[in-house]
């Protein structure tokens, strides 16, 4: 069990890290991206680190946001 849990989080980080990446190549802050997700800015920072679990729904409107298709942010 150790090793889902293993690789699960990193899994987590992969995205957050990709998130990232896709929202500084937008010229967006964590602040910008949250607003046009109607999210908390926290929430777009833990994403980031791999802290937290996003819901495919909250990844679907991340992906329309940065405009990449969902499937980009795994």
């Amino acid at each position: 069990m150790g090793d889902n849990n293993n690789a699960f989080a990193a899994q987590m980080l992969h995205s957050g890290k990709l998130i990232r990446k896709l929202r500084i190549e937008k010229k967006m802050s964590q602040l910008q991206l949250a607003e046009r997700c109607y999210m908390q800015k926290s929430s777009i920072s833990k994403l980031e680190a791999g802290l937290s679990n996003p819901t495919v729904f909250t990844l679907h409107k991340i992906s329309v946001v940065l405009e990449v298709p969902i499937n980009e942010l795994f």
